[in-house]
């Protein structure tokens, strides 16, 4: 999975600007302290190993990359909520 220019990634992020702009302060604290729980955080390891070893299956390589891209919508929603928030501060 890339995230590099012209990938995913910039895309969501240009898509999601229009979204953090309508950040709350409230809501803007919750995503920034948004963390995965630990049964979460402990299949996606299993499976990032996996991956690394060139063992998942057809079914272990979608669940896989579906983490990977909410992962990546989950982090680019924290760093505009930071930023929001950082602004709220400096204002």
């Amino acid at each position: 999975m890339r995230n590099g220019p012209g990938h995913g990634g910039e895309v969501l992020e240009q898509m999601l600007e229009p979204v953090s702009r309508s950040f709350g302060v409230e809501t803007a604290r919750a995503l920034a302290k948004l963390q995965i729980g630990k049964r979460t955080l402990a299949r996606v390891e299993k499976l990032a190993e996996k991956c690394n070893e060139g063992k998942l299956t057809t079914a272990e390589r979608a669940e896989y990359e579906a983490y990977v891209q909410a992962s990546t919508l989950i982090g680019i929603l924290q760093a505009k909520a930071r930023k929001a928030l950082a602004k709220t501060k400096a204002a």
